[in-house]
């Protein structure tokens, strides 16, 4: 009787082992997380004077994503990096420590802010002058998502497209 319980144990732990060892790593147990713009409210850009730290004016931009956990257990949102464009410009190297609970199959919104300088990003003029004359402005966000899922591990996603969409000047 013990040997066959021992025996269906063991059977048991060589189907469950070549199972995990066919899934390639924990990217593939785990979905990343999904982001899209969030519609309900409208990313901006605040213009900035010209200060000590940004002798030739800079930008604030705020971007909301609705970020979806796909996965049937809960995790925890901790970084996105990556790179800002802007009018097909790169704009800046964002990175964004988070530490945002998400639960199993939910969805959370998340503003990401970037402050930038002009005077490091010269490409940008046509960016600042669509911006004072009220044009939209395209923007792409793309980087590398991270989580903690517990015991299931830190996996990190990407590099991939995270938003696309346009902003306006904020009044």
């Amino acid at each position: 009787m013990m040997l066959a319980i021992r025996s269906t144990i063991a059977a048991a732990a060589v189907v469950m082992l070549s199972g995990c060892a066919g899934l390639g790593g924990l990217g593939q147990v785990l979905q990343a997380p999904s982001f899209q713009v969030e519609g309900a409210q409208q990313a901006q850009l605040r213009l900035l004077g010209p200060s000590r730290d940004r002798p030739t004016g800079g930008a604030a931009i705020r971007l909301y994503a609705r970020v979806r956990n796909p996965n049937p257990v809960g995790l925890t949102l901790t970084r996105v990096v990556g790179n800002l464009a802007l009018g097909g410009q790169r704009a800046a190297a964002v990175s964004f420590p988070l530490g945002v609970p998400m639960q199993a199959n939910g969805e959370s919104v998340i503003p990401l802010d970037v402050v930038l300088s002009f005077s490091d990003v010269p490409g940008l003029a046509n960016v600042a002058q669509s911006a004072l004359t009220g044009q939209p402005i395209r923007y792409a966000l793309n980087g590398t998502v991270a989580v903690d899922a517990g015991l299931l591990g830190q996996p990190s996603f990407g590099p991939t497209q995270l938003l696309e969409g346009s902003l306006r000047v904020a009044r």
